[in-house]
């Protein structure tokens, strides 16, 4: 995700073998954790690199191939709204920043009929951050609905944006967070 030229080579391929691109999913993320007085600049760099200059790399090469009715979804945070605990900095602004990237592309690329969205998930279920651990727990007491989401969905809410029920949806953060930003 971070190197621009081969995200770039991959999109334009993509698109030579189809004809065109419909659909830019950018799911890319890292999450590095730690203080202003110990974060270092080679994470703050990273989590910029991977959080934020892909998605526009990754916009931008894939917008050259899209027609009317074009989509790109972000997958943000809804660490963008609400950062309850500590050492969450630079993952939250990298998030944030994906929001005002998101509206600021929407008016960009609306009249030429493309929808730019962002889908804002809180705590689910992965690998990397499962339902079941003790850090889960302590987000669960923060939450309207007290569980970890389900891949499947977030998945329901980018399948939705990429329909053709949700052409009129452009510059959106859509949070689905079970209430943890409520």
């Amino acid at each position: 995700a971070t190197d621009a030229a081969a995200l770039t080579r991959a999109i334009d391929g993509i698109a030579d073998r189809f004809g065109r691109l419909d659909i830019l999913v950018n799911s890319a993320g890292v999450l590095h954790l730690g203080s202003i007085d110990e974060f270092s600049l080679e994470d703050f760099d990273r989590t910029v690199a991977v959080n934020v200059r892909s998605v526009f790399v990754a916009t931008q090469a894939a917008v050259k191939h899209m027609r009317e009715g074009g989509r790109v979804i972000n997958i943000g945070s809804t660490n963008a709204q609400r950062m309850p605990f500590a050492g969450g900095a630079a993952y939250a602004m990298s998030k944030s920043a994906l929001v005002g990237l998101v509206k600021g592309l929407a008016r960009d690329l609306g009249p030429r009929g493309i929808t730019v969205n962002n889908v804002a998930p809180g705590p689910v279920d992965t690998d990397m951050n499962p339902a079941d651990s003790d850090f889960a727990a302590g987000m669960h007491g923060l939450m309207a609905l007290p569980r970890h989401g389900k891949a499947d969905e977030i998945a329901s809410m980018v399948a939705y944006l990429a329909g053709p029920e949700a052409a009129f949806v452009t510059g959106a953060d859509l949070l689905i967070d079970g209430g943890f930003a409520a």
